[in-house]
């Protein structure tokens, strides 16, 4: 298996507007073939960066989730939040489940 995690700095005036737009998401990653689960990961420690973690059946699923319309367009939700929701780029790290 395949794990994903999307490291996102967000600033803590914006959390819960984050957290909503993540409550929201339009969901259209259920569907992908090699999809198994989806987490948003809340900080517990001051300063650290939220988490989506998604977990695939392998690295090629991923990467053609990566390359869908579907993906375009349920990130183009992610547009309508103000750039002060952000305190800097989000890190991709990529994992495979060996035990």
């Amino acid at each position: 298996m395949f794990v994903v995690c999307n490291r996102i700095p967000v600033n803590p005036e914006h959390a819960q507007a984050f957290e909503a737009a993540f409550a929201q998401r339009a969901g259209l990653v259920d569907q992908m073939p090699g999809f198994i689960a989806y987490q948003l990961l809340r900080p517990t420690t001051e300063g650290a960066p939220y988490v989506v973690m998604t977990t695939w059946e392998s690295a090629a699923h991923f990467h053609a989730w990566t390359q869908s319309p579907d993906f375009q367009q349920g990130h183009a939700r992610s547009g309508t939040l103000p750039k002060e929701t952000f305190l800097g780029r989000p890190v991709l790290e990529t994992f495979e489940i060996i035990s």
